[in-house]
């Protein structure tokens, strides 16, 4: 299969994953808080254990050959640094917590605003792993569709809460994810003009970021249940051990 069916076919995948909300409907609010919970967990490990086993990796050993030793962090820093930029003055926050604890329905309008960018770079960053490596394209893929999956489920919770009939918003939350297709056809059609690799930089920033700043502080349970703990616990280390099986038994290019 060529580069460009590949990304076409991860990132539509991923836009897939924003009608996980129709699983929900039926469930207990208390039930729902646990499951998410969980997969915030799993979503964490799975990125940083991308970033640190597959991006980081791949950008020095594309970066450092002849560019000098300073290229490389200050690349994955600048993925880092745009990322809290984005979350400080556009409001993009990755949402996890349940329906009632958003209850504005402007606020609905923003989700929808931040979550099409934010899948728009999903997009590019899925695109440049696969320009890269095919392994680096199924781990990015793969850490990505993790942490959307939490994520959908948060959007589609505060958007029914904001008012939205629950149709309406399963289809304008798919309609927003659709926008990492054109992120991956746009990293494709860039290739002779801006190397995937320093996609692949920036996205390493990105998932630290995400993953240490967004996700982590969002996986203590509010009640001191041991079983809970170790649950999450466990979660977050099968996420990273997801990465390792990746970087073990998918074929690298180089």
């Amino acid at each position: 299969m060529s580069e460009i069916t590949w990304i076409l076919g991860a990132t539509f995948g991923v836009a897939v994953l924003a009608w996980i909300g129709i699983f929900t409907l039926a469930l207990k609010e208390r039930t729902f808080k646990k499951i998410l919970l969980l997969l915030v967990s799993f979503a964490a490990g799975t990125l940083i254990g991308g970033a640190f086993l597959h991006l980081i990796p791949e950008v020095f050993h594309d970066l450092e050959a002849g560019h000098g030793h300073l290229e490389a962090p200050l690349f994955i820093l600048s993925g880092l640094v745009f990322f809290f930029i984005l979350e400080e003055f556009l409001q993009w926050h990755h949402c996890h917590k349940p329906p009632e604890e958003h209850s504005k329905e402007p606020f609905s309008y923003l989700i929808l605003v931040s979550d099409s960018i934010h899948n728009l770079v999903d997009g590019l960053i899925i695109g440049g792993s696969f320009l890269v490596d095919f392994s680096l394209g199924v781990a990015t893929t793969f850490a990505v569709a993790a942490h959307e999956i939490p994520q959908e489920l948060g959007n589609f919770g505060i958007l029914v809460k904001g008012g939205w009939k629950k149709v309406k918003a399963l289809t304008v939350n798919f309609l927003a994810a659709l926008m990492i297709v054109p992120g991956g056809l746009l990293a494709y059609f860039l290739r002779d003009f801006i190397s995937p690799v320093y996609l692949i930089a920036f996205a390493a920033g990105g998932f630290v970021y995400i993953g240490a700043a967004d996700l982590i502080p969002e996986i203590h349970p509010e009640e001191d249940n041991k079983l809970e703990n170790l649950l999450i616990m466990l979660m977050f280390l099968v996420g990273i051990g997801v990465m390792v099986l990746i970087e073990l038994y998918v074929p690298h290019a180089h």
